[in-house]
């Protein structure tokens, strides 16, 4: 992997933001949140508990897949990328991208948000949130990595998995 992109998908909670961020910290690789990249009249719709629709998301994913094509190093980004379409728009930014699903129970999940403070995301929108997801098909060479285990477990299995080395100064 020259400067591959790691991107870390699945629904809201199921922790994509920790992961990412502890990744690309170990690896010593830039770093990008895909709700940074939400206009804001996406969040306000969220916020009020109203699930987006695919129009809603084009300009979201299409803002992330230019920052993606930009990037002239190895980085880790975020994006909940539900359904084959949205990872195919993806894709056309990067031949490098790299897929890592973050597999999890709805109560699991729901567990989770309800535990989670401080952000946009409502717990009554998770139902929309399963209800999009396209798990990856084979064809699409995505990771799969179960969230029930501890959040450094799972970091160590997407390390180990996609044979990364680790940044400068890390072991």
């Amino acid at each position: 992997m020259q400067n591959p992109i790691v991107l870390i998908m699945g629904v809201s909670g199921s922790g994509k933001t920790t992961i990412g961020a502890m990744l690309a910290g170990r690896l010593g690789w830039k770093y990008a949140e895909a709700d940074d990249f939400h206009p804001p009249a996406n969040v306000e719709k969220m916020h009020a508990g109203v699930p987006l629709t695919d129009e809603d998301r084009w300009p979201w994913l299409r803002a992330i897949g230019a920052w993606m094509h930009e990037q002239t190093g190895p980085a880790v980004v975020t994006c909940s990328a539900l359904k084959r379409k949205y990872r195919d728009v993806l894709r056309e930014s990067r031949s490098d991208l790299h897929l890592v699903y973050l597999d999890g129970s709805k109560e699991l999940i729901a567990a989770r948000l309800a535990a989670r403070h401080g952000h946009f995301f409502p717990r009554q929108l998770l139902d929309s949130q399963f209800a999009d997801l396209e798990i990856p098909a084979p064809d699409e060479d995505a990771l799969a990595v179960s969230i029930d285990q501890p959040i450094e477990a799972i970091v160590e299995e997407i390390h180990r998995r996609l044979g990364l080395s680790d940044g400068p100064g890390r072991r």
